[in-house]
């Protein structure tokens, strides 16, 4: 993620930034991919802290826009996890946008998310033909702590979660292309294995010894579509730290050259070993204050061939060049 210039004076400005430093108000505009001072913001600004520009006054910006279905705001915290859910929407759309799927130039169907609290009984989060449903309340730290030890889980976010169900929806763009699916099975194995017997599989059975050789995550050895799934938004990850360590000025030896560009790189292996070294030393830094890792998980070679396939199509972009 970019760190951006302030429009109207000194200093930088963060992707949440609804002001600069000295009050002025901003809008972030998701096509120049540039704050700028206008008033012409997203409905959403007050209510849930959406920094995007709306194409009018009065409207939606293009991210908020996409959820058709808004929790029940009567259920205690749903108004302040569902704003902290459309942040982490903004943030994986925004890193998509520089592959540009889901913009004007974009000709293929867009997200639709369903945004729902969990009441009795816990909202589950999935997707179907390009509808993305996400449980509000997993932006809850406690709630997702308590989610992630249960399921044993090194990593647990709600930019994760986006990420991840959001990958769902490309391998659906995908799949309506006449030239992916022979290739996505000869990688990731025929995704017409029945899906509810796999995950009912994977959870009394657990995963294979050897996952790690093959997986990123020992839930992408479930199912091909939860192995496709967690391998995207993991491209993800890797794409954007290195782009935000980058973008906030980091000097390191496995970059390239200054100015490196992790989104126009077109050689995947190289993108991954610069982001391993990135998440290494990120690590490092991390540890010295007591945190966890930034990013918990060991590639295998398997696992880079994987990525690499991922990276190919989502670099095609969503005019599938």
């Amino acid at each position: 993620m970019y760190v951006f210039s302030n429009p109207v004076g000194a200093g930088s400005l963060w992707f949440h930034n609804l002001a600069t430093a000295d009050g002025t108000p901003v809008g972030y505009d998701p096509q120049a991919r540039a704050f700028i001072p206008t008033l012409q913001f997203c409905a959403n600004r007050e209510l849930l802290g959406c920094n995007w520009i709306a194409p009018e006054p009065g409207a939606l910006c293009r991210s908020c826009a996409m959820t058709t279905i808004s929790p029940d705001t009567s259920i205690p915290n749903a108004l302040s996890n569902w704003a902290q859910t459309e942040a982490a929407k903004r943030w994986a759309l925004d890193n998509l946008g520089r592959w540009h799927w889901f913009r004007p130039e974009d000709p293929g169907t867009p997200p639709v998310f369903h945004m729902l609290a969990d009441g009795p009984t816990p909202v589950a989060m999935g997707h179907v033909n390009g509808v993305v449903t996400i449980s509000v309340a997993e932006a809850d730290p406690v709630l997702s702590t308590t989610r992630r030890e249960a399921l044993e889980e090194p990593y647990r976010t709600m930019i994760g979660h986006m990420r991840h169900e959001i990958a769902h929806m490309l391998w659906w763009r995908l799949s309506l292309r006449t030239d992916f699916l022979e290739a996505f099975r000869a990688v990731f194995g025929d995704e017409r294995e029945d899906y509810s017997a796999a995950l009912q599989r994977h959870y009394s059975n657990g995963p294979p010894e050897d996952w790690n050789q093959n997986y990123l995550t020992t839930y992408a050895s479930a199912h091909p579509h939860e192995d496709w799934a967690e391998t995207a938004a993991h491209l993800l990850h890797l794409t954007d730290i290195t782009d935000s360590a980058v973008s906030a000025g980091f000097s390191l030896a496995a970059l390239p050259y200054p100015d490196w560009d992790p989104y126009s790189e077109p050689d995947a292996i190289s993108l991954i070993q610069v982001a391993i070294s990135v998440v290494t030393g990120v690590n490092h830094i991390n540890r010295s204050m007591g945190l966890a890792d930034v990013y918990p998980f060991m590639i295998s070679h398997a696992a880079q061939k994987k990525l690499a396939f991922v990276h190919e199509w989502l670099r095609r972009g969503a005019q599938g060049r």
